[in-house]
């Protein structure tokens, strides 16, 4: 008996461990506990930052921990982790925030903050990874209210784990009495899972001037729409104090329907959309705002600080969970134009009483010089930190445009109606016959190319729209287009630079001797590539293959500065050249940034003066770097060269983080090879052309961001489409694909949630319940044996040794190790680049391409 006693006493300790093993409810938020960091005593409220609200819901406060900002002016940010580990949704936001104190707040979801510290100064970034804005407030706003079953979707596979609030800080004047902000906002989440996923989609004036004393000026925004449906359901206008009416539209088929407009210097909540609006494919969406310059006496710019201006507008909206997206920008105007059309409503002030501007100012009325560059620095910061960078760009297969025969193509750009130029060669080519050693041009007896020079194509299918430039050019090589549709081009054996209307035989403007190589103010020595300022006119030249400077002149043509010198032996300094060969003009932060073909690197400079002002540069570029193209929204995208031999890094292009720097993607194509990539161009929808002097063909790339796969399994075949403003079309053999039940998973996933949230009666009595009623079944199960198997007399207890031995696959040396074979792993993936040199011996014509 007493070894029966032992048997049952050992069976009840494992089931007890067992079901100690489960992990409580309230574990989840204990861990949060464990790790949250501390809050000022003064911060109400904040003790308890997660706050049970059922068996799948929770809330989260989160407050800035007790802040004394000591200037005005100031951003600063806080990071709160997401206190659970699967999937969970956004549905409610409350904010807990005075005007007094806070200019604005913004709210992101990444995975990982810049910074571990309690809160730190927004200067050094919000987050290291992509962030998404989530919710934006300012100015004693109402709460923003979800529909029902619509929510942000945070954490799992695809969520940040982060929650990081920034807050502007504008007047510190309210902090006179020493006290602590402990600002913020507070949550409500659900893990049920929300059939309709919320967004945000700002549109964002990035180079706007308001001048002096000017009674109207409007700042205009607009882009197409390329991506699934989507249903707006509230907006958010944004300006600072020079802002008289913000208005937001969707244009569909030359009709202009409201979505928003409300007076910026009203509390800036988010409202709700009055009639609701859903957006289309290729539908252009638009907006503007009006400012008036009166009672200034300096020149107004986009910036950051309460004495600048902004010229936000914020659309919430939702779409269909399986195609849904995030986080998406405008910060262009693809269609001046239009807004001839724009309806009369949008150019009227609404009247704003005078003791509610002061409500909404305060009184930080005086104004300070700041230096222009750093202003402009911050005049982004909303959009570099809310920069979506989960995406994929991969090549567009079904584009017929790699089929068409062409010469070397040096050159590409897109015009304002987002037509793809490209700059050829016809059938002249440089090769090593080209130049002698004083750079002078040998062919001259060839003429000019008979063939025109420059084709404007359909970037969706490829089709000629018109071309020009027969009989003008010897070497094309660099092309740029500025704001007024104008073609700048460059020859590097005439040594010349060229304006071009879009319509006209003749050249408008040229700057250089032709067939001279110079290296003084009035020659060029084989120049690159050409820049344009779209704000102030000014003219930039790459000067070249054999001057290693950057020129600068005035729209009309006239010298103003230069800067740059050739490469020293050993590492290459800031500043200095070994073929600047691309350029790149960043209006929105007022740089110049130069592909450095040979040092493999870019560098970037401030417009004005030529400063230096940074350089990026990877192992994965290689040796050369060929072209860089900007975007506006903070990407920037490159192309570089093939490896030396020995080397490993590949020809490939690449996409980067401006603010940082850092590669967030990388592509090549999957229709023939690169050779010689010569120069890129993208649009804002992250669509990208590629144009290679050797393979003397043109790539269109596409960005398959946060898009959804619909899987159609057939014979181990699974073809996954994917929808966007093109289908592109991935299939791969799967050997032995195995079955899956969609909604066993999503049973399972629910149970899961509900074990790992809310405090569950049911659940803690059922497993106290579990060992009493096993230890019966088994009592009763012994009374049994000893009756059938042994007649009713005592013959030997319960073993438990016996028990699990008796089961197929135990081993008394001990428990089987689970395998750790086949785990999934994550690989840092190096990218490369290198190049030959582009007066290599030419390659023999192409064969067609197949599709």
């Amino acid at each position: 008996m007493a070894g029966l006693v032992n048997n049952l006493l050992i069976l009840f300790l494992v089931f007890q461990n067992i079901c100690l093993g489960f992990r409580s409810p309230l574990s989840v938020f204990k861990r949060y506990k464990d790790t949250a960091r501390p809050f000022s005593s003064e911060c109400l409220g904040s003790d308890q930052p997660v706050i049970s609200l059922g068996l799948s819901d929770f809330a989260l406060d989160i407050r800035m921990p007790g802040v004394m900002p000591k200037q005005s002016d100031t951003y600063l940010c806080m990071s709160v982790p997401l206190p659970v580990d699967d999937e969970a949704y956004v549905v409610d936001f409350k904010p807990h925030a005075s005007m007094d104190t806070v200019h604005h707040m913004l709210l992101f979801g990444c995975n990982e903050p810049s910074s571990t510290e309690n809160y730190w100064d927004c200067d050094e970034g919000t987050c290291k990874d992509k962030s998404n804005i989530l919710y934006a407030w300012a100015r004693n706003a109402p709460p923003t209210r979800l529909p029902k079953g619509v929510g942000f979707r945070v954490g799992g596979e695809t969520g940040g784990r982060f929650f990081v609030l920034q807050v502007h800080y504008g007047d510190i004047s309210a902090f006179r009495d020493k006290h602590k902000d402990c600002s913020g906002v507070t949550l409500h989440l659900t893990h049920q899972k929300q059939p309709l996923i919320a967004g945000m989609y700002l549109m964002m004036s990035v180079n706007t001037v308001i001048p002096p004393g000017e009674k109207v000026v409007d700042a205009d925004i607009a882009c197409h729409y390329k991506r699934f449906p989507m249903h707006l359901f509230a907006y958010r206008v944004h300006t600072h104090r020079l802002g008289k009416v913000v208005s937001g539209y969707r244009v569909r088929n030359g009709q202009w329907t409201l979505i928003g407009r409300q007076s910026p210097q009203l509390p800036q909540a988010f409202y709700p959309v009055e009639h609701p609006v859903d957006v289309s494919y290729d539908d252009i969406l638009a907006a503007r705002c009006v400012f008036s310059g009166e009672g200034r006496t300096t020149e107004t710019h986009i910036g950051g600080t309460a004495d600048d201006e902004m010229c936000n507008f914020y659309i919430m909206y939702y779409m269909e969970a399986k195609h849904a997206v995030s986080y998406m920008t405008c910060t262009q105007n693809a269609n001046p134009e239009m807004f001839r059309n724009i309806p009369q409503e949008a150019n009227i002030p609404i009247p704003v009483k005078s003791d509610m501007l002061k409500m909404t100012h305060g009184h930080h009325e005086e104004t300070k010089d700041t230096d222009k560059s750093s202003l402009l620095q911050q005049a982004k910061k909303e959009e570099e930190e809310i920069l979506d960078q989960d995406f994929h760009i991969e090549e567009a297969v079904e584009w017929p445009g790699l089929d068409l025969r062409l010469g070397q193509v040096s050159g590409l750009a897109l015009d304002p109606e987002n037509n793809l130029v490209l700059f050829h060669r016809g059938d002249h080519v440089w090769d090593e016959n080209s130049f002698d050693s004083k750079f002078v041009y040998q062919q001259r007896g060839l003429g000019p190319i008979e063939q025109n020079t420059i084709l404007v194509l359909n970037p969706s299918n490829a089709k000629l729209l018109r071309s020009m430039g027969k009989s003008l050019f010897y070497l094309p090589h660099g092309l740029s287009i500025d704001k007024n549709g104008n073609y700048w081009v460059t020859d590097v054996a005439l040594h010349q630079v060229f304006k071009l209307g879009a319509d006209d035989k003749e050249p408008l403007l040229i700057l250089g001797v032709a067939l001279q190589p110079g290296s003084d103010k009035n020659h060029f020595c084989q120049p690159t590539d050409v820049a344009v300022d779209p704000i102030t006119g000014s003219i930039y030249v790459s000067d070249g293959y054999c001057n290693s400077r950057i020129i600068q002149f005035s729209p009309n043509g006239l010298y103003v500065n230069q800067w740059g010198e050739e490469t020293s032996l050993g590492r290459a300094r800031p500043g200095q050249f070994h073929i600047p060969h691309s350029l790149a003009l960043i209006p929105d932060f007022s740089q110049l940034c130069v592909a450095d073909r040979e040092n493999g690197r870019i560098q970037c400079f401030r417009l004005e003066t030529g400063e230096f002002v940074r350089e990026i540069k990877h192992k994965s570029f290689g040796r050369e770097l060929f072209a860089v193209s900007y975007v506006p929204g903070g990407l920037l995208f490159a192309v570089n060269g093939m490896p030396y031999p020995g080397e490993a890094e590949p020809v490939q292009g690449f996409v980067m983080n401006f603010s940082t720097g850092e590669i967030i993607d990388t592509f090549i194509p999957l229709r023939k090879s690169f050779e010689m990539p010569h120069d890129v161009v993208a649009s804002e929808d992250k669509t990208v052309f590629v144009g290679d002097v050797h393979a003397r063909a043109v790539w269109k790339f596409a960005s398959t961001e946060k898009m959804e796969h619909r899987s159609v399994k057939k014979a181990g075949i699974e073809v996954q489409e994917i929808k966007e403003s093109e289908t592109i079309v991935g299939a791969r053999l799967k050997n032995n694909p195995e079955p899956t039940d969609p909604l066993k998973k999503q049973e399972k996933q629910h149970l899961v949630r509900q074990a790992s949230t809310g405090v569950s009666f049911v659940l803690i009595t059922t497993l106290l319940i579990i060992p009493v009623v096993v230890l019966l079944a088994i009592l009763v199960f012994i009374r049994w044996r000893k009756t059938t198997v042994y007649g009713g007399k005592g013959g030997g207890g319960l073993n438990l040794g016996n028990f699990f031995a008796s089961h197929k696959g135990y081993s008394r040396k001990g428990f089987d190790r689970l395998s750790t074979e086949g785990s999934d792993q994550e690989k840092d993936e190096d990218d490369g680049t290198d190049s030959e040199e582009e007066c290599s011996a030419p390659p023999p014509p192409p064969a067609p391409s197949s599709s």
